[in-house]
């Protein structure tokens, strides 16, 4: 009796973790080329900084690539604006990172959102992260 209760629970399990493996996501990504480059002002008002970030957009539908590449310049710019606003101490911590990460993320879901009517942006990643 214990031997087929184990097998049926073993086969539901089966089943139900095979079915999870073949769901399909639409999730699509989108990459800016070429990276973002951005000054910032350092420590002394006399010195000048530079980020070089590499920035994946990660889209809640593949199908949504379209629409991202079109709005890419207004996007980059946002993106630009907010790295050269950040302190040279935001820029090169990691808590300053994510939130500059997480600020370039709401900016971006709030321009395409005005512009399309539409959440289109599900998460922004840092790929590449360079600074001097």
């Amino acid at each position: 009796m214990k031997k087929i209760i184990f097998a049926g629970v073993l086969s539901l399990f089966s089943m139900l973790f095979s079915s999870n493996l073949h769901a399909q996501s639409n999730v699509g990504y989108f990459g800016f080329e070429p990276d973002i480059i951005a000054n910032y002002i350092g420590a002394s008002s006399k010195k000048l900084g530079y980020v070089r970030v590499t920035v994946d957009l990660m889209l809640n539908n593949t199908a949504d690539i379209a629409i991202v590449e079109h709005h890419t310049p207004l996007l980059r710019d946002a993106i630009v604006e907010i790295l050269s606003k950040e302190s040279e101490e935001q820029i090169k911590s990691l808590a300053g990172r994510e939130k500059i990460r997480a600020t370039c993320a709401a900016k971006l879901k709030t321009l395409l959102k005005e512009e399309t009517g539409q959440e289109i942006i599900r998460d922004v990643l840092f790929t590449k992260y360079l600074y001097h």
